[in-house]
């Protein structure tokens, strides 16, 4: 059972940097309860980052918290994945050992369904921070999960930032529109971290040195994942600093007062090649289409890197007096 006063959650992740950073504020902040991490082909291949969830497991100080592995590739179509953003290990930026923690055995969807099947009823929530593979595949194989699951918070998605790998999709959308257009249309409410709010969280000299400063481990592993990881959104957007997109779902789940949104009706394009992967969102209520995700459209930035900054020099802190 989930400790009283502190949520529980599953964090489903293809690390990747900020999906990293993700992890350490979830184990960071008291407030959530991480049951376990699956792990999914996106950002780099299933192999990368089954192994950058557990080095950073690792980082964090948590060698006892279960890592799975899950889909190594998408529902239909083939795997697509972002070295060119993320560098060939998909952490590329620090340097980690080589994890000693094991993977599981369980694939991450019997991880999904179990673990919310074997809780109360809404007590556990779903944080996918890649491609919705692993998600869609649970949903698909237990009908009742839907009904069990307290709410999904995702990353993905964009409407009038486009996209960030076509001109139409966000990438996690893009790599597996099919699983995507599977959750959201679910019935399980949905909170959904698109472009619109990521690419106003952006990094700057001030909010990586800030960090870097922690010292530790925490600080300077999270500061050269930043450095590296914004040299190419600066260059593609021509603006200094890049978006921190996954930790806004654990932002939200901390602190949701630094976010604005509203419900809209989304749904995902699976059919058109020029549009694939492409998140409809219908926020000005257009349609008569249910609203079936609250989508959130703004975030404080410096609110969010205060927070960040916080949680991770408590966390190394307390590696420091371990």
């Amino acid at each position: 059972m989930s400790r009283p006063g502190r949520q529980a959650i599953v964090i489903d992740t293809d690390p990747g940097q900020d999906d990293a950073i993700a992890i350490l504020l979830a184990l960071a902040s008291p407030e959530l309860e991480v049951l376990a991490i699956s792990t999914v082909a996106g950002n780099v291949p299933l192999d990368l980052t089954s192994r950058n969830a557990r080095m950073v497991c690792e980082l964090a100080g948590r060698p006892d918290l279960p890592v799975h592995a899950g889909a190594d590739r998408p529902l239909l179509r083939p795997l697509v994945t972002a070295e060119h953003v993320h560098g060939k290990t998909g952490l590329d930026g620090c340097e980690l050992p080589v994890p000693t923690m094991p993977l599981q055995a369980e694939h991450s969807v019997d991880l999904i369904i179990r673990s919310v099947m074997e809780r109360p009823v809404g007590s556990v929530t779903l944080c996918p921070l890649g491609p919705l593979t692993n998600v869609a595949l649970a949903l698909q194989k237990e009908p009742a999960l839907a009904q069990r699951i307290g709410r999904i918070v995702l990353m993905g998605g964009g409407f009038f930032e486009g996209g960030n790998i076509t001109p139409a999709a966000e990438f996690n959308c893009y790599v597996d529109p099919h699983a995507a257009a599977v959750v959201f249309g679910s019935g399980v409410p949905i909170t959904m971290v698109p472009l619109d709010c990521t690419h106003q969280a952006l990094t700057s000299p001030a909010r990586i040195a800030a960090i870097q400063a922690l010292g530790g481990r925490i600080g300077p592993a999270v500061a050269g994942w930043l450095a590296f990881a914004e040299r190419f959104d600066e260059q593609k957007y021509g603006q200094q600093g890049g978006p921190l997109h996954d930790p806004c779902v654990i932002a939200w789940l901390i602190k949701p007062e630094l976010f604005r949104g509203r419900r809209c009706n989304v749904e995902i394009e699976t059919q058109s090649p020029l549009t694939l992967g492409m998140s409809v969102i219908d926020w000005w209520g257009v349609t008569e289409r249910p609203r079936n995700a609250l989508v959130l459209g703004e975030v404080d930035a410096q609110g969010l890197f205060d927070l960040i900054t916080e949680r991770l020099g408590r966390l190394a802190r307390s590696l420091e007096t371990a």
